[in-house]
């Protein structure tokens, strides 16, 4: 099987690092690294592409299997993390308040369901179900989000709000249609102006999924759980803003404070009632906390994440360790449940090959 490592040509497209001063490991990644990859590959994945960053500079980047090296595919719930990310630059600029009522912004929502805060909303604690009723993922692509939330408004509540985690309900889209109420913005117009196009990433945009025909430009109601398309370079661009607290070169997209909120769990104390197959919650699973938009698969006293990550069910794996300042991606297109174990293990080599070495004496 062909594998093949390249960290120069990365580099130059990546706009993050200069190509001087490489760190040590350079572009040899773990042996054992490449055997993972390998072994998603004989389980069904298209090819592989690994992406390791630390603190700002890449550690090496591996493609395994027949994987072109701009491959842009849809990464389904690793969408959940660009979305927040938008919808916290709103917050900060402070058109939005996390824990006030959604019904401030969206007022067709009335009673329990109008209290619903955006914090549960991005939490996946709102009540509004699971991804087992499909019901943002049936909606036609062509009608807006404020009709998309306007349909959830009307749907009634499964759980009370706050009180329990369902993963995959419709509470992205409310979240999405305050966001255009509050800026009288399209959201893909102001994802572009506020993260695609400060950190380059010219191959990435939001789609409804399943598409149904409806092409990228006349969609109106993109699925904000589950419908971005990337490239493995472009992902990497939004992954190294989070993992340097929300900065790109001299300039800030995401405040501390929001990046704080994005990494603390939520649902500590709360019944997991729905996860997905084959996430954190899945091989070698220790029971991970859910925080706004991305798993917190370990944390500390005062609930702040460690390690975190926004595995989607096509394969594509973004995490960050925020213990050893590693961040990085698993970029591929098959079912999460047949390359997650790989995954992880992979993950876990590159950790503990890669964490910088405490010194004594």
């Amino acid at each position: 099987m062909k594998a093949r490592s390249s960290i120069r040509g990365w580099l130059a497209g990546a706009g993050l690092v200069a190509l001087a001063a490489q760190p040590a490991l350079g572009s040899t990644p773990p042996a054992s690294v490449r055997t993972e990859l390998e072994k998603a590959v004989a389980n069904g994945a298209p090819g592989v592409t690994a992406i390791v960053m630390r603190k700002g500079d890449p550690l090496f980047r591996l493609d395994v299997g027949p994987i072109p090296h701009d491959a842009q595919w849809l990464v389904a719930s690793a969408s959940k993390w660009m979305a927040t990310a938008l919808v916290m630059t709103v917050v900060d600029e402070g058109k939005l308040s996390l824990d006030a009522p959604i019904s401030r912004y969206l007022p067709e929502f009335q009673g329990a369901i109008g209290r619903t805060t955006l914090r549960e909303l991005l939490a996946q604690t709102s009540g509004e179900g699971s991804i087992e009723a499909a019901f943002d993922i049936n909606q036609d692509a062509r009608i807006t989000l404020r009709e998309s939330a306007d349909a959830v408004a009307r749907r009634p509540l499964v759980d009370p709000p706050g009180s329990v985690f369902k993963y995959g309900g419709p509470s992205f889209q409310v979240a999405g249609a305050a966001v255009e109420v509050v800026t009288g913005k399209r959201w893909e117009q102001l994802f572009k102006e506020r993260i695609a196009d400060p950190l380059g990433m010219s191959h990435t945009y939001w789609t409804h999924f399943p598409s149904r025909g409806v092409a990228p430009e006349q969609t109106l109601n993109p699925l904000l759980q589950g419908g971005v398309v990337t490239t493995a370079d472009d992902y990497m661009r939004f992954l190294s803003m989070l993992a340097q607290g929300g900065r790109v070169g001299h300039r800030r997209l995401l405040s501390t404070q929001a990046i704080d909120a994005m990494e603390t769990a939520q649902t500590l104390g709360k019944p997991m009632a729905y996860v997905p197959p084959g996430g954190p919650h899945g091989v070698g699973s220790s029971g991970a906390q859910y925080a706004l938009g991305n798993w917190c698969e370990t944390w500390d006293a005062k609930h702040r994440c460690i390690l975190v990550s926004s595995p989607g069910a096509l394969g594509t794996f973004p995490w960050i360790d925020r213990q050893n300042g590693l961040y990085g991606i698993f970029f591929t297109r098959v079912r999460l449940t047949k390359v997650v174990g790989n995954f992880k293990v992979a993950r876990k080599v590159i950790i503990e090959a890669c964490a910088p070495r405490s010194t004594s004496g």
